[in-house]
């Protein structure tokens, strides 16, 4: 269909048919007044509630950690927290020898 054609019916058919007195009275300045209403996204809220789900998160994660890793023994019969431990303790000794 063309464009053009379509376009010259539509106003020809909205030229024959006025707008009627059946609009209320200063109904634009009532929609614009409650669109201006409209409330703020809160977007602090939106971030506490993501870090609130990421620090839940983490404190899963490390609570199944603890109960984890106490249990875990590797081949040479040290728990993890031990090794851990004594590699911590290793790098410390490693410091004077680097100076």
């Amino acid at each position: 269909m063309n464009l053009t054609e379509l376009q010259k019916r539509l106003l020809a058919v909205a030229r024959r048919n006025p707008p009627g007195d059946a609009v209320p009275y200063r109904f634009e300045r009532r929609i614009m007044a409650r669109l201006g209403e409209a409330p703020q996204p809160a977007i602090w809220l939106a971030w506490s509630r993501a870090l609130w789900l990421g620090a839940a998160a983490c404190t899963l994660v490390a609570i199944c950690a603890g109960v984890w890793a106490p249990a875990t023994r590797d081949d040479n019969g040290t728990s993890f927290s031990e090794g851990i431990e004594q590699t911590i303790m290793a790098s410390s000794d490693d410091l004077d020898s680097a100076w």
